[in-house]
């Protein structure tokens, strides 16, 4: 398993690079051309790696005593690692009616969220902690909101987090308003 680990991190390193050349140059229109494939005249060029940083947890050095079985499930809880953790619902840049303020929200953590660990959700960059991958927030109002969420160990650290998404809350307006009504005839 841990060889496992060590070449998919060995081809990810290998495929980050292939993805950082990329080539130039100008056609007879003057118009300036960029791509990731090689062109005749092209000058090429290393492109900054703007990606987030990537947490990689390698698994601890364990301490080999033979007979010791009440350690050994613990090593392994503690040399496990997430393989994902994403939101659900709501989707990234969804938007939702008339949810009275409550918004129920989903993840996907894989593997299942281990003994002692948490789940931390930033509603808006305000953290708070939920008992599970299935909860509701309150006081969800109209606009344009953030979600994130991350699972840390007992000691505060951090496992692994998702990608941010934004969602959009709107409320139906009751009495007319400034809705636009039937053209007249």
């Amino acid at each position: 398993m841990h060889k496992r680990r060590y070449i998919l991190f060995a081809l990810f390193c290998v495929a980050g690079g292939a993805f950082a050349q990329a080539y130039k140059w100008t056609d007879e229109n003057g118009v300036v051309h960029y791509s990731d494939r090689p062109q005749p005249g092209a000058e090429e060029f290393v492109l900054p790696d703007t990606r987030p940083p990537t947490q990689i947890v390698l698994p601890r050095a364990t301490n080999p005593v033979i007979g010791d079985s009440d350690d050994e499930g613990q090593d392994e809880q503690e040399q496990a690692s997430y393989e994902s953790l994403t939101i659900v619902s709501p989707a990234a840049e969804q938007t939702l009616w008339n949810i009275a303020g409550n918004l129920n929200v989903q993840l996907n953590l894989q593997p299942n969220l281990m003994r002692g660990h948490q789940i931390r959700v930033y509603y808006d960059g305000q953290p708070r902690v939920v008992s599970g991958a299935t909860f509701t927030l309150s006081e969800v109002f109209r606009g344009s909101h953030n979600l994130q969420a991350e699972v840390v160990d007992s000691n505060g650290e951090l496992q692994i987090r998702s990608d941010p998404i934004r969602f959009y809350v709107q409320q139906t307006t009751i009495g007319g308003g400034n809705r636009p009504g039937p053209v007249p005839r």
